[in-house]
């Protein structure tokens, strides 16, 4: 397990973006009957979800996500010396959707840009390698974009997976602060959950196959039981922090029995953990992000608050972050109801 600590580095601001396309039970027993529908939303605690409509794709929802936040701090593009876009979802195989995000936004030539090809850990992977990055190579300013269209490559009427799975993406601006708390992170690996949660089609390996998304829930959970309170457990620790020292635990956002289940493992009080899939699903790479724009934006607003961070999936992956943010100038969510999206500003 890797185990870092950055310091003078402060995140300054959160914006989310959701399509503004959403579906909710009344849809699923529509498709798979009122019981079965019922029963994936007591069982998962999803009742809705956004999803990308036609045309609209992971960069769609990213830019607009930055372009908010990079005006609600005030920030010029061409003084962001970094940026990172965390996605499995990109415009094209190649190039990297960070480089159209680069052109779309008007960063500088001098700016860093690359993507970042994870799924549900990926936000703590990106706020490490972000933070990393701005200490080791000198800059000043970095933008973090996470998110999936995970809805382009579900079966929908795979009732396994189709009911999970929303579309967002998120923006954080991170800023060298020498004044700042450190941030600490726990990361980990183990390739050979790769079978388990899988694309197997559409990529070079087997082109011809189906384009959808399979999952193994049983053994998603297991993994999960199996690393993730440890990985939470090591961050405290290197942290120098307790429990009661928390004051939320923003877990990945997959199921809310799960999110409760590890809340438990770890000793965190209810209150503590928090729960924010109900209107959105499992939402990938923005899941973190975008639980912390959608209930704690009043709270950064107002002052300092210490967050214990994990994500963790396929691959198998995880990363957990013990973070000090605020009081941030902006953590906001937004919904479009439309993403207009011309040839020219695709690519």
């Amino acid at each position: 397990m890797v185990a870092s600590v950055i310091d003078g580095v402060r995140i300054a601001g959160l914006v989310s973006c959701l399509p503004g396309r959403r579906e909710t039970l009344d849809h699923l027993s529509a498709r798979f009957g009122e019981e079965a529908a019922k029963r994936i939303g007591k069982a998962t605690g999803i009742h809705a979800r956004h999803l990308a409509g036609p045309g609209e794709c992971t960069s769609d929802l990213a830019e607009h996500a930055a372009r908010t936040l990079l005006d609600r701090l005030g920030w010029e593009p061409g003084g962001v010396d970094l940026l990172i876009l965390v996605t499995q979802t990109p415009d094209h195989p190649l190039p990297a959707s960070g480089l159209l995000l680069h052109r779309r936004l008007g960063l500088a030539k001098s700016a860093a840009v690359f993507d970042m090809g994870l799924g549900c850990s990926g936000y703590v992977y990106g706020l490490w390698t972000a933070a990393a990055l701005l200490k080791a190579a000198g800059g000043r300013r970095a933008l973090l974009l996470a998110g999936d269209t995970t809805s382009r490559v579900l079966d929908p009427g795979d009732r396994a997976v189709a009911p999970l799975f929303g579309d967002a993406a998120s923006a954080t601006a991170l800023e060298v602060d020498t004044d700042a708390p450190p941030m600490a992170f726990t990361l980990g690996s183990d390739g050979a959950g790769a079978p388990y949660l899988i694309v197997p089609g559409g990529g070079m390996r087997a082109p011809d196959e189906p384009k959808h998304l399979f999952m193994d829930g049983t053994q998603v959970f297991a993994f999960t039981l199996r690393e993730v309170p440890g990985s939470l457990k090591a961050v405290l620790d290197l942290a120098g922090w307790s429990m009661a020292e928390v004051g939320r635990v923003v877990l990945h956002q997959a199921n809310a029995q799960m999110i409760r289940h590890l809340g438990q493992k770890i000793g965190a009080r209810p209150d503590q953990t928090v729960v924010a899939l109900d209107g959105h699903g499992n939402t990938s790479s923005a899941s973190i992000p975008l639980a912390i724009t959608d209930t704690l934006g009043s709270a950064l607003a107002a002052g300092p608050m210490r967050l214990l961070l994990s994500g963790f999936g396929v691959g198998w992956s995880w990363g957990s972050a013990a973070v000090t943010a605020g009081p941030l100038e902006v953590c906001a969510t937004m919904t479009l109801d439309s993403i207009s999206v011309s040839a020219e500003t695709a690519g």
